[in-house]
């Protein structure tokens, strides 16, 4: 056999970093939140108005806040390195 064409399925794993970390945590309060504002519309209709602009403000404001975190991060680890 060759040796080449074997493929290697004992490699480490990587390690997250903290960006796609905080990444995932976006996206999943993300998902968490349309979906309470969805429940909250089959149950409570007089409620689920607010809620809905509030989600829709923070599909914005979310990333928005995981960006500025981020670049916040690497400006105090990093330094002025770029």
């Amino acid at each position: 056999m060759n040796d080449k064409m074997t493929t290697n399925n004992n490699s480490p794993k990587k390690k997250m970093s903290s960006k796609q970390i905080v990444a995932i945590v976006g996206v999943v309060l993300l998902v968490l939140m349309y979906v309470v504002t969805l429940v909250v519309a089959f149950v409570d209709k007089s409620a689920s108005g607010k809620l809905f602009a509030l989600c829709l403000a923070s599909s914005f404001a979310i990333p928005f806040l995981i960006w500025i975190y981020t670049w916040l991060y690497q400006k105090m680890t990093h330094g002025d390195e770029d």
